[in-house]
């Protein structure tokens, strides 16, 4: 948090009296992928960010395909998550994580909401978003093969290809022999340069080594300062060696790389995409959204560039000019388009201008394709086969002696956050994740991805001591521990969280009834004082404030009971 961020006084009274704020302005928002912060407050924007531990398998087709399925398995999003959670950020966290179930499940149930609620659809459609006749195919066509040997190289051919017979059959260390001795034999051989470099990449995968990797990324810059290296050689290099460097989180030398290749080939709008992706991965979304303005000006059907620049648009909170270029995006079916963060972004986006109908026919749609575990349970970062219902009781979890010494300690917790309250501390701050439609709402985190905090506890040591009993919440590294307040007036948009990994607790502690209640995919709940709620926020929740003074709850994420101890301690932070 930056420490010039706005503090807000505020009062509280558990008896009945009003909350204040010393200004009634509302907290900026922040934006990228729930109306969304940008992915800078997720991107390593340093060199040697350490991202090289997260060794993951990739694929060494180097296409702007390719180059997406790199950035979504070693990723952002990284991101911090307000109050119940949302899903905000160009890259993401998905090392550990298995995708989302694809088999289909039954129909969403009917959504019963409290009188006057807005209500979703009553059978949520499975029906594609378009109503045309679905396109037609065109013939699929050879690939050109690359031209990779210039006429040095197709004259030494047969050595070339020697070498490269080790290097594909997995003989990685006679392959790196081989073609290191073409190199010192013939240095301005293009090929055997390339040859090298992949030999290297291939070892640095083997050993899981940063040292050899970063050889490998140094020999794919010389490939291209070669003389007389062929065109598709040096786009295969230069691609090959930003993918590298952006698996180790070194992200501005990743662009560096991709500039360059875009400076040589300016008319290749492949090669502009990827650079796109590159400056979201390094939390520049305004280089990204000036590259995707070029290059739809240049090729205005582009659906790559659509639904990233639609992205971006969401990102900065311009909702309503973020849904033609998601929709058309998405629409295109181009390469690198079927992603779960565009469906979940133009969703939302949809239901914030009120088209709730068409909203949920794409969220049906990124179920079907495999994207959302359901079409109200959203997360991207999950692990299979977990136990999914929106609403859970104590028994169900497992963590009835949680519940137990929460629902005993109440008024305790309750009056240390009054306290916190009292004070111009500035421990309560702003909800910044864009998930409000209108309102105030602050909270006063304890813990943030298992990590302490330990001036939040000296300022609530009660509660901290209760918690300290109760490692499935305070070692739950995809969750929080927190207070928050929220005040008349308070509409919170259907949302959900990030992850299938956790559930919530909500423990209340001053309710003022009526008007204060909660929708959990089909069913709404109100909060009693005392009392704690469990439900799973992977599943699109709503929250609705319309008492005459604040509510004030206490939130504890806690593991999901079906994570083995083994995932609990590798999963990645959420």
């Amino acid at each position: 948090m930056n420490a010039d961020r706005r503090r807000k006084k505020s009062k509280i009274s558990h008896g009945g009296g009003a909350v204040t704020h010393s200004d009634g302005s509302q907290p900026a928002t922040s934006s990228t992928s729930s109306g969304p912060p940008t992915a800078s407050r997720r991107a390593d924007n340093e060199e040697g960010a350490g991202m090289g531990r997260r060794w993951l398998t990739l694929t060494a087709v180097v296409t702007v395909a390719a180059v997406l399925a790199a950035v979504l398995a070693v990723a952002i999003i990284v991101l911090g998550w307000a109050d119940s959670g949302t899903l905000s950020g160009y890259h993401g966290s998905g090392e550990n994580v298995d995708p989302s179930p694809r088999k289909a499940g039954p129909p969403a149930p009917p959504v019963t909401l409290g009188p006057g609620d807005p209500q979703p659809p009553h059978e949520p459609p499975t029906s594609t978003p378009q109503d045309s006749a679905p396109k037609a195919q065109p013939a699929p066509t050879k690939p050109k093969k690359p031209k990779l040997l210039n006429k040095f190289d197709r004259a030494i051919k047969e050595e070339l290809d020697a070498a490269e017979k080790l290097r594909k059959k997995g003989s990685m260390d006679e392959a790196l022999q081989a073609f290191t001795e073409l190199v010192q034999t013939y240095p301005s051989s293009p090929r055997a340069r390339y040859g090298k470099a992949q030999a290297e990449d291939d070892l640095a995968e083997k050993r899981r080594s940063n040292e050899q990797l970063m050889r490998a990324i140094a020999t794919y810059a010389e490939v291209a300062d070669l003389p007389d290296a062929p065109a598709e050689l040096v786009q295969l290099a230069l691609r090959r060696q930003a993918n590298r460097l952006q698996f180790l989180g070194r992200m501005r030398s990743a662009v560096a790389a991709l500039r360059k290749l875009v400076q040589r080939y300016p008319a290749d709008v492949a090669l502009q995409n990827e650079l796109g992706v590159a400056l979201l991965l390094q939390g520049d979304n305004k280089g990204a959204k000036v590259v995707y303005e070029e290059v739809l000006a240049r090729s205005p059907d582009d659906g790559f560039a659509k639904v990233h620049f639609g992205f971006i648009l969401k990102a900065e909170n311009k909702i309503a000019e973020s849904i033609p270029f998601l929709r058309a995006g998405l629409e295109s079916e181009a390469p690198g388009t079927n992603d779960g963060r565009f469906y979940f972004h133009l969703g939302d986006a949809l239901q914030r201008m009120g088209e709730r109908d068409e909203a949920y026919r794409w969220y049906a749609q990124g179920h079907e394709q495999g994207h959302f575990s359901s079409v109200f349970q959203r997360s991207l970062y999950n692990v299979r086969g977990l136990k999914a219902q929106p609403w859970w009781t104590p028994h169900e979890t497992g963590y009835t002696e949680l519940v137990k010494a929460l629902e005993r300690g109440w008024r305790g917790i309750r009056d240390e956050a009054l306290a916190a309250m009292d004070v111009q501390s500035g421990f309560f701050l702003p909800e910044e994740e864009n998930l409000r439609e209108k309102g105030d709402w602050a909270q006063f985190t304890l813990w943030q991805q298992g990590r302490k905090s330990e001036s939040g506890c000296r300022r609530a040591p009660t509660t901290c001591s209760i918690m300290e009993r109760f490692p499935e919440s305070t070692g739950c590294t995809r969750g929080q521990v927190k207070f928050s307040v929220m005040h008349p007036g308070t509409h919170v948009w259907p949302h959900t969280g990030p992850t299938n990994c956790r559930l919530r607790l909500h423990l209340g502690l001053v309710i003022p009834t009526p008007g204060c209640r909660i929708r959990c995919a089909n069913d709404t709940r109100e909060w009693q004082e005392g009392k704690v709620l469990i439900f799973d926020d992977s599943f699109e929740h709503e929250v609705w404030q319309d008492a005459n003074r604040a509510r004030l709850i206490f939130i504890v994420d806690v593991w999901h009971p079906q994570l083995t101890a083994h995932q609990r301690r590798t999963l990645s932070p959420i």
